[in-house]
């Protein structure tokens, strides 16, 4: 049998198999804060965001949204352990509350090794 760690530890590498990639967000003594995961495809972001074995969510958003750390608009949404989260992420079809159209962007070097991904406008 496998442990709930190693469990959590399978679900996160089923979603860098899915082309998820990974934040770590600081505070200002430079601690981790949470994991927080984006997959941006067709036309959605993917985001979860982990604080702890009991407290993390996720959410599909628009691919157009400007900011996925505090969207303003959220198509698909699961809170809860993150053990819940992560199985309602991936049972999600990647199809589910699609929107028309494609995302288009990038990922963009920031400070400290950070990336942030910068949607294409226009």
């Amino acid at each position: 049998m496998c442990s709930d760690e190693q469990r959590l530890d399978m679900r996160l590498a089923d979603l860098i198999e899915r082309g998820y990639q990974f934040l770590h967000p600081r505070d200002a003594q430079g601690r981790i804060v949470a994991v927080v995961g984006i997959r941006v495809h067709d036309s959605v972001v993917d985001m979860i965001r982990l604080e702890a074995e009991d407290d993390a969510i996720a959410l599909r958003l628009p691919g157009d949204e400007a900011d996925v750390l505090a969207p303003r608009r959220v198509l698909w949404r699961s809170q809860g352990t993150a053990r819940r989260v992560l199985d309602d992420l991936l049972t999600l079809p990647d199809d589910a509350y699609a929107v028309s159209g494609r995302v288009h962007g990038c990922w963009v070097p920031g400070e400290h090794g950070r990336a942030k991904w910068l949607a294409a406008t226009g």
